[in-house]
């Protein structure tokens, strides 16, 4: 990960939540209070981002001591301890919160990962995320995903061609052709970049296998659609299934041949992990 963009993230973090004091505990715990606390599994899951977490602590105060007992990526159930927290009880309390909310977010979006990656266990697929992530914080999600056993998609705009459905209606009013748009941005882009390409229908898949497309994107395709894509790219291109995944149906989909499906449910849906802090 880009550590110089998570201290950003950190920091921004801190000052949204401390950049007014926290009247509650100046009032209250005195700065010689010393106190120590566990970071505890409320329910089962994959965890991610407690060194996130542990940056949080620090930077609230360089003097917190935090032992992590639990690496990201690690599987977890109820009861068991991911890290302890010793200090400043003040500091301790000014910081939980932070903590917890990227610890949470991230082990909840590896843990619904880690769930679609089982369902296709044994399977030639692999479970890749999307960019409907939260502002500002891809860098971390994604890094959520890779600890669930997902891969990544582009991380921004700038990695990969990717001509979506929008692109080509504009395309197409021009009177442009899969081949022919293919061929244009072939024809931009550095050597060795990636073109991916959305389509709707087994035909349009061929015509992209055809064109030389790297990877296609069959788009809310039914099962029996995506079959025939399959046989028809037959091997061209890498075959990407996309739109309205479910846990439900990954099998099935997998079960067609498709080498990736995207997921957009495992970042913008995913549901945060119950840990909690707990005073010793």
């Amino acid at each position: 990960m880009d550590i110089y963009q998570i201290e950003q993230l950190i920091e921004l973090a801190v000052r949204e939540d401390l950049g007014h004091g926290d009247i509650t505990t100046d009032s209250l715990i005195p700065d010689s209070e010393l106190a120590s606390a566990s970071i505890i599994a409320k329910a089962h899951g994959i965890v991610a981002g407690i060194e996130v977490a542990k940056q949080v602590f620090l930077k609230v105060d360089p003097d917190t001591k935090v032992e992590i007992l639990v690496k990201d990526g690690d599987s977890v159930k109820p009861g068991d301890v991911i890290a302890r927290v010793q200090g400043r009880a003040s500091s301790i309390l000014k910081a939980e919160r932070l903590a917890l909310n990227f610890l949470q977010r991230l082990s909840g979006i590896a843990t619904e990962t880690a769930r679609y990656v089982q369902a296709v266990n044994g399977l030639p697929v692999s479970i890749t995320d999307t960019r409907k992530t939260t502002p500002g914080l891809r860098l971390l999600e994604k890094y959520a995903v890779r600890m669930g056993g997902g891969k990544n998609h582009r991380m921004h705009l700038g990695d990969g061609v990717l001509i979506k459905d929008n692109h080509l209606a504009i395309l197409r009013r021009q009177g442009r052709s899969i081949k022919d748009i293919i061929a244009q941005v072939r024809q931009k882009i550095p050597p060795g970049t990636r073109i991916e390409i959305e389509v709707r229908t087994p035909q349009e898949a061929h015509e992209a296998a055809d064109a030389g497309a790297d990877i296609i994107m069959l788009d809310n395709m039914s099962l029996d659609e995506m079959r025939r894509s399959v046989k028809l790219i037959a091997g061209r291109a890498l075959v990407e299934a996309s739109g309205g995944m479910t846990l439900d149906k990954v099998r099935a989909v997998a079960e067609t041949g498709v080498d990736l499906i995207s997921v957009g449910a495992l970042t913008h849906s995913a549901k945060a992990l119950d840990i909690s802090l707990e005073l010793d």
